[in-house]
């Protein structure tokens, strides 16, 4: 599954070390969800979709690749 993280932490200026600490998890999981290696579960998904300030619906790109 592909996200637009990367793309969004960008914008706010926000390293994934901090993206992380605000969603209380390790940088690793948010390097793991930006390169399609782990799928988050709902509440975090959210929580990072909140942090973003976007809906989870455009935190995530779904398709068929």
């Amino acid at each position: 599954m592909k996200t637009r993280i990367k793309e969004l932490r960008a914008r706010y200026d926000m390293t994934q070390d901090d993206l992380a600490r605000k969603v209380g998890v390790r940088r690793e999981t948010i390097l793991f969800i930006e390169n399609g290696k782990y799928v988050p579960s709902l509440k975090l998904a959210h929580d990072i979709a909140k942090v973003l300030k976007i809906t989870v619906d455009e935190l995530f790109i779904f398709g068929d690749d």
